[in-house]
This record gives C-alpha cells, sequence and structure tokens, in this order.
C-alpha cells in the first residue's frame, strides 16, 4: 500500500480523511499531529486512541513548540508584529511550522503522498499546500473536504456507515489553541457586527484587582518573569500566560483580508502575547533610535503580512530576520506592567541602555546640551525649504 501523511487534529475532518484515505483509497495512514503549544499529554492520549480506531497504520506526536518560538515566535517579538495592529497571528504563525513538521516527516518514511482536512473557504488550504508544494519533492496532496465539498453531515453519515458511531456534536464555538494564542471561532464572529459572548472565551475571568509582574528581555526575547529566568523563552511565555490569564487579558476580535481575497473576523485570547509584544516594544522606544523603530515598522509589517499569506519560505523572510535581529542589541531591561481584570497597563521600563538621559537634559524641562542661539539657527535652516516654497507661491 502507497503510504500517505495526514496532518492530523482528531476533529471530524480529519476523522474523515483517515477512515477515507484507507478505505476508498487504499492507502496506508500514517497519522501526525504537530505539538505548536496547545495540547495537553492527556488530549494527546485521547487523540492517539482515535487515530487507531479509526484505521490509521501509525500515529506521531511532533513536538515542535521550541523550534516554533526560535524560528518564527521571536521574530514577531522583535518586530512587535500584529495584523491590522490588532492579532498577533496566533493561527497563522503555528500553521505554517505544522506544515513545515508534516512534510519533513512525510520524507522521513518515504511517503509520496500527504494530506490535510481544510475546506476550500479558509487561509490553511493555502499554507499547507504551499509548504508541501514547496518542499514536497513532486509530492501529491489529497484534500477530500475539500475536493468533495463535504458538509458536516455528510462527513458524519460516511463514519456511520463504517462503523464510526463517536460524537460528533459541533461545538458552539470552535477554539485552535497554541503557544501564541487562542481563536475562538463562532455564529456571532460570521457577522459584521455581533461580539462574542463571554462564555466564548476558554479563559474566564477569575482575579480581581490588579498585580505588578516584571519582565526581563535580553536582546530582545523574554528571559525572565518577576526576577525569575527561564532555560528556554517559551517556559517564561507559558509562566507568564498562567499569570495574566485569570484576568482574562488579551481578547479582542480580528477583522481581516483572507489570503483567498475575502474578509474574515476571529476573536482571540492572548495574554501573554499582547503583554510581551506592547512590553518590547515600550523597551524599544527607550533603547532605539527614531530612525531604528522606523524602519522596524516598515519591515515588521511586510513580515507579518507575508507569514499570514504564507509566504515564510520565501527567502526575503531571512532577509527581514536578520535585519530584525540585528536591531536587538540594546534591547535589554525591564518592564514593569499591572495586571487587571480585562486589561493591562505598561507601567515604566529601567534599562542601562536607556536613551531618555538627563545628562543631556529633560523634556520640556531643562536643556544641557545646547542654547538658544543654537536652537535658533537650527529652527532658520530646518524651516528653510518651506520659507522657499511659500515665498515662491505666495500668489
Amino acid at each position: 500500500m502507497d503510504k500517505v501523511v495526514l496532518a492530523y487534529s482528531g476533529g471530524l475532518d480529519t476523522s474523515y480523511c483517515v477512515k477515507y484515505l484507507s478505505k476508498e483509497k487504499g492507502l496506508e495512514v500514517h497519522a501526525v499531529i504537530v505539538d505548536t503549544g496547545g495540547f495537553s499529554n492527556e488530549e494527546l492520549k485521547t487523540v492517539e486512541e482515535k487515530a487507531y480506531f479509526l484505521g490509521a497504520k501509525s500515529f506521531t506526536i511532533i513536538r515542535a513548540v521550541e523550534e516554533y518560538y526560535d524560528r518564527c515566535i521571536r521574530y514577531l517579538i522583535y518586530g512587535n508584529v500584529t495584523r491590522n495592529n490588532t492579532y498577533p497571528l496566533s493561527v497563522s504563525a503555528e500553521r505554517m511550522f505544522q506544515a513545515l513538521a508534516v512534510a519533513k516527516h512525510a520524507k522521513e518514511i518515504g511517503a509520496k503522498i500527504v494530506a490535510h482536512g481544510s475546506t476550500g473557504a479558509g487561509n490553511d488550504q493555502v499554507r499547507f499546500d504551499l509548504v508541501f508544494n514547496t518542499l514536497g519533492d513532486d509530492l501529491t496532496i489529497i484534500t477530500p473536504i475539500r475536493d468533495m465539498k463535504l458538509s458536516r453531515q455528510e462527513e458524519i453519515e460516511y463514519l456511520k456507515k463504517h462503523g464510526v458511531n463517536l460524537s460528533w456534536e459541533k461545538a458552539q464555538y470552535s477554539i485552535n489553541q497554541g503557544l501564541w494564542g487562542t481563536s475562538v471561532g463562532g455564529k456571532e464572529t460570521l457577522t459584521s457586527n455581533e461580539a462574542l459572548p463571554e462564555s466564548a472565551y476558554p479563559s474566564q475571568l477569575k482575579k480581581e484587582g490588579s498585580e505588578t509582574v516584571t519582565l526581563t528581555f535580553e536582546k530582545g526575547e523574554l528571559q525572565g518573569v518577576n526576577g525569575k529566568q527561564f532555560a528556554h523563552p517559551t517556559f517564561a511565555i507559558q509562566h507568564l500566560q498562567s499569570l495574566a490569564a485569570p484576568y482574562a487579558i488579551g481578547r479582542d476580535t480580528h477583522v481581516g483580508d483572507t489570503i483567498i481575497g475575502i474578509k474574515g473576523r476571529v476573536g482571540f485570547e492572548a495574554a501573554a502575547p499582547m503583554i510581551i509584544i506592547k512590553a518590547h516594544h515600550l523597551l524599544e522606544k527607550h533603547v532605539l533610535t527614531k530612525w531604528q523603530q522606523y524602519w522596524k515598522e516598515q519591515l515588521a509589517n511586510w513580515y507579518g503580512m507575508l507569514l499570514h499569506e504564507g509566504q515564510y519560505l520565501d527567502p526575503v523572510m531571512r532577509n527581514i530576520e536578520t535585519f530584525l535581529e540585528d536591531t536587538q542589541s540594546n534591547v535589554s531591561g525591564k518592564v514593569m506592567v499591572s495586571l487587571l481584570p480585562y486589561r493591562f497597563e505598561l507601567q515604566g521600563i529601567e534599562s542601562k541602555y536607556d536613551l531618555m538621559n538627563n545628562a543631556f537634559g529633560s523634556y520640556g524641562e531643562m536643556n544641557k546640551n545646547w542654547s538658544g542661539e543654537d536652537v535658533r539657527g537650527f529652527t532658520k535652516i530646518l524651516g528653510n525649504q518651506s520659507l522657499i516654497h511659500q515665498f515662491v507661491n505666495k500668489d
């Protein structure tokens, strides 16, 4: 039997794919789940049992959390990247690394066919296909749900017909959780005017009052929280998430342009990612020059857009990463953040690289590095071109 590697999640769509690929296509199904920070050990065990019950020949868990951070998330932090100034690219970033891991696994086991359970209506189909086409060495891609335009009910009836009578009741809200945030979709996000209810979010408000946390950055990476140092930034992110999630921080609704050209709307909660991005940005305001900040913003915006649209493998992404990393040599210090119900406040920073140095003056109070006569001359030259324009065009 020919081998097919299936990007598997354990949900209805990929469960249908296991049965369909083995029964109808006569393929040896090798199910792969890529953990980018969204599964507990208990959940992974349940998913594994289901895969074998459905007929998978093998089931593989690929732990990709640290690689996901090292090759992607740290650059999103360096660039303070949010999509449309709102969304921290929670799903779009991790899908690329799930696809990369599946393609690698197919090569390792000698499979010439890959499959995924994407529909024809979203971004993920493009992301998976782009990776498989680019790195797959002539891989054949099978997408049963997309190709046959299957409804949920058709999938359920097919599984029942083949002895799989599990509960496939559609959850009221679809949840996709990973290290860099959780997306939340429901009937409200299919409209332009309705907000997700409180109950839709996985993290409910459990804490009142406020507390202050101190984040320690070293060359742009979060290394410590409240004085505790971590072996890898992923552990610092997870620890901060555990502190901030009970305050229900980081909720919002993102409206964006999909790869396939339609507008999309999704809710999300990303307490740690949003705090880290904003805290990092505040630290940069103090330690970088205005032109460093300006060009970082331009290139980081492109980086986020290209990542969202599945272009992670384009070499320009490595070029931008090199620039972003080079800007972080002085982005070290502490940022104090107050956590409160549904929000957070940035209090201030401490850094030996702080350019807000009173040895040169205090804004609005005292100058120590120039005279009034210096300012008169500077202002006259600064406004010279505007003066000439007004003179020439005085009529």
